[in-house]
């Protein structure tokens, strides 16, 4: 249920602080951003056609309770993707965009922080959202002292990068993708690993 939840809220923040304001988000939501703004071929059968045979691979790789709970996660993301974007839920009132594009950095910053939490949420009930999230958790099954919340990142900025090429050779969208997801991977990672740390010195 929590993870159906955290599920509604990504695709509630993706129609909300970034569908109208030209920069993809991260990982393969970005990637399906990008295919969405150049053949409008919608990024809810995108996300579920892309994750598919990832979610096969991580059933293999990780382990098959990630799997079905990464399944879960992007089966309802693509589902209220769909819904929303064919107005069977109107969340038109609530969209943030300016016409003249002023107040821009705002959508990614608002964004990145909601999108921190629901990845703090699902990584902590061992699932993910999918994309990038299994490979980066593949990558640290194979390499356990790797942060899962900075290989994410890393990944992600190469996103951003082609990004540059997507929207009109313009850097704004790369620098937005990038705080995105810059916020992200900070306020999951803090939620991981909780308020509390230590230093030990030998």
């Amino acid at each position: 249920a929590v993870i159906v939840l955290a599920a509604i809220i990504s695709a509630l923040e993706y129609m909300i602080f970034i569908d109208k304001n030209q920069f993809a988000p991260s990982g393969l939501m970005g990637v399906a951003t990008m295919i969405q703004h150049t053949t409008g071929f919608s990024v809810a059968y995108m996300t579920a056609i892309m994750n598919i045979p990832l979610c096969i691979a991580s059933y293999f790789a990780v382990n098959r309770h990630f799997a079905a709970r990464t399944v879960v996660y992007t089966s309802v993301t693509s589902l209220a993707l769909w819904l929303l974007q064919n107005g069977y839920v109107d969340v038109s009132p609530f969209v943030y965009y300016t016409e003249d594009g002023m107040s821009r950095i705002l959508a990614p910053i608002a964004a990145g922080v909601i999108c921190g939490l629901y990845y703090g949420v699902v990584i902590n009930l061992d699932g993910s959202t999918g994309g990038t999230d299994i490979i980066a958790a593949i990558i640290q099954k194979l390499r356990p002292e790797l942060n899962l919340m900075w290989i994410i990142f890393a990944i992600n900025t190469a996103v951003a990068v082609s990004s540059y090429f997507v929207y009109g050779y313009q850097m704004e969208p790369v620098i937005l993708c990038v705080l995105y997801s810059f916020l992200a991977s900070n306020v999951s990672d803090k939620m991981l690993k909780g308020g509390k740390s230590a230093l030990k010195f030998e």
